[in-house]
């Protein structure tokens, strides 16, 4: 088993390589405007740092978000151009439930991350990891208030809680080993389809308005 995972969805663009025992090579990089760039180089370094090619993966794994739209589209549409391409199984994860994978608690807690627009993106988890509510996306002060608080989110937003936890972004590593368990215990994969949770920034221009000519001028008498 050769599986590769990633993850772009917050400014972290994040890349591993599980073996199926453990993690053979891992990069990552923050940096909120070169999500398809960083990618690509990202993938390249981390096969060949274990000395292996394309052809060699046997499984992707991509996070699925929620995250903005440009930097979340550039993952998805790797991670499914290269199992076409390569004819293998791809499997989606939500990149909150990452992130809370990383959390050392053994309360309730909230992960919330940069959804822009003076927003976020948040969740509620139990200790044990399970996701009790969420995902969905808000002002920090519609936020459920009184828990600890992981992601960039508690960063960006002081006033989300008083006890921020770790980590600020997802790690692909624990992707990888999310994955990998899953596979392990036979959970069907989950298909790598991008939670935007609301319309992209950008959007198709509509069509012209009509222009209409001018009436003429009324004449006044002197």
């Amino acid at each position: 088993m050769l599986l590769l995972a990633f993850d772009t969805a917050t400014p972290a663009v994040t890349v591993a390589l599980h073996d199926g025992s453990r993690v053979i090579a891992a990069d990552s990089a923050v940096d909120a405007r070169r999500h398809g760039e960083l990618l690509a180089s990202a993938i390249e370094k981390v096969l060949r740092r274990a000395g292996a090619s394309h052809a060699d993966l046997t499984d992707l794994a991509v996070g699925v978000g929620p995250g903005p739209y440009t930097g979340l589209r550039a993952g998805v549409v790797t991670a499914k151009v290269l199992a076409s391409a390569l004819r293998i199984p791809v499997e989606g994860m939500c990149t909150l439930d990452v992130i809370a994978a990383e959390v050392d608690a053994h309360q309730e807690f909230i992960v919330a991350t940069d959804a822009r627009r003076r927003e976020v993106y948040w969740a509620l988890y139990a200790g044990n990891e399970a996701r009790l509510r969420g995902p969905q996306v808000s002002r920090p002060a519609d936020v459920p208030a009184g828990y600890p608080v992981a992601g960039e989110g508690a960063a960006l937003y002081p006033e989300l809680t008083a006890e921020p936890l770790g980590p600020l972004f997802p790690s692909a590593a624990r992707l990888a080993e999310l994955a990998v368990r899953r596979r392990a215990e036979g959970a069907r994969p989950a298909p790598p389809e991008p939670l935007y949770l609301r319309r992209p920034d950008a959007r198709e221009p509509g069509p012209p308005k009509r222009v209409t000519e001018p009436s003429p001028a009324r004449r006044v008498r002197p």
